[in-house]
């Protein structure tokens, strides 16, 4: 498991390099155009992709049919990329995006040595090898006793003051450490794996409405529906609703990954907390 924990990490390492190699590209371009730089270049706008799609673009027509870039001293551009720095960034990128694609082509066969992946995971619309890699090496299901366990690490469970978990400053919980002198201290901090928590909700759930017509989506458009409709909910804006109903759709298909999960690994069947303790029970 740590081994594909590793390879995890790393594919999303460079992954936020090239995302950030992108940002600057674009960020370089529009300073040689004599434009100022977005505002905020941690993620790309819709101009900055048609701008970095044109480059690249370029960069194949520079470089098709060679093995190594030109000297700068022989180096004559094209209409779209005239500059010999712009042209090294984007065979950086490039080359980013290659070791990129290899990381995550990696986890499809690796994967196949996890039943989880080959009996549950890989069967259910919108679960692809990326996000199932991060599940399997982000949750130690031996620990997840009930399905709520793993809503609390995922950050999905319900703060004290009755809303969804997050960075706000009521939200964070006191843990202790022990600082550089070996003392014991104690600092406020979030309950919750925040990389996990980003790629269910900002990753799968959107995969989940983009694959059409399956259970997890089924159940995010009701959910939405009922929200839109409740007088609690109708003052919250459309996306918060949107967000509101992610989540829930999440918890349901982590309630049933842990399900399936638990008795692969021989442990007894269980009910969610919610049942168990409190005599409620969950109808889709």
């Amino acid at each position: 498991m740590s081994n594909l924990k590793t390879l995890v990490s790393g594919a999303y390492d460079i992954q936020l390099l090239r995302i950030q190699m992108g940002n600057r590209i674009i960020a370089n371009w529009k300073a040689k155009q004599g434009q100022a730089p977005s505002a905020k270049e941690e993620t790309m706008d819709e101009k900055g992709k048609v701008i970095l799609d044109s480059l690249r673009s370029g960069y194949k027509t520079l470089t098709a049919g060679i093995a190594a870039l030109p000297r700068k001293l022989t180096f004559e551009g094209n209409e779209v990329i005239n500059d010999y720095t712009i042209l090294c960034l984007m065979d950086s990128y490039v080359n980013l995006e290659k070791q990129e694609k290899h990381h995550f082509n990696y986890l499809k066969h690796i994967l196949e040595d996890y039943p989880i992946y080959t009996e549950f995971l890989k069967g259910v619309k919108g679960v692809g090898p990326a996000i199932a890699a991060v599940i399997i090496s982000e949750i130690d299901i031996t620990k997840a006793k009930y399905p709520s366990s793993i809503w609390k690490y995922a950050g999905l469970d319900v703060a004290p003051d009755g809303k969804g978990r997050s960075r706000k400053k009521e939200h964070l919980v006191e843990s202790e450490y022990v600082d550089k002198e070996g003392e014991l201290k104690t600092k406020m901090g979030i309950s919750f794996n925040p990389f996990l928590k980003s790629k269910l909700i900002g990753v799968l759930a959107s995969s989940f409405i983009r694959a059409g017509e399956n259970k997890y989506e089924q159940i995010y458009r009701g959910y939405k529906h009922r929200i839109t409709e409740h007088p609690d909910h109708i003052e919250k804006s459309l996306g918060h609703r949107d967000n509101m109903a992610k989540r829930y759709a999440v918890k349901i298909f982590l309630l049933d990954l842990h399900r399936v999960w638990r008795k692969m690994e021989g442990f007894e069947p269980s009910v969610p907390y919610a049942q168990a303790k409190l005599g409620m029970k969950h109808t889709e």
